[in-house]
């Protein structure tokens, strides 16, 4: 969460952890037979960018570990609560990416859903 939104202070920690819970729940879409953390966050493709950086390689903080367990027992944070994708556009977040509606933005990262109908587990 912190190599992928450091700069998005603690709440968009939370959003990205938000994605990757949603990531290990959903088994819809992109995300079938992701089973655990470990998996969401080295997929490829489709996993965490942050993997392929050295940053991302540096041990946890106890505000890291906090922040997921946060998330890992269920807080949900708009618009990332059902989000399965997010990313950081250079301008304006677009409507829909790869045909998944946004749900908002945090600061510079967009987030995007979705349907109800497509990924019940995340709702």
């Amino acid at each position: 969460m912190r190599a992928e939104a450091e700069g998005e202070g603690e709440l968009g920690m939370l959003m990205v952890g938000n994605v990757g819970v949603n990531r290990v729940l959903a088994d819809c879409l992109d995300f079938k037979n992701i089973r655990n953390l470990e998996q969401m966050v080295f997929q490829r493709p489709g996993g965490f960018e942050a993997t392929i950086k050295g940053y991302f390689y540096q041990p946890a903080r106890q505000q890291d570990i906090r922040l997921a367990n946060r998330v890992i027992k269920g807080e949900r944070f708009h618009p990332a609560s059902n989000a399965l994708w997010f990313f950081r556009p250079t301008g304006d977040c677009p409507g829909t990416w790869y045909n998944q509606v946004n749900s908002g933005r945090f600061k510079a990262h967009c987030f995007f859903i979705p349907t109800a109908q497509d990924c019940p587990q995340v709702y």
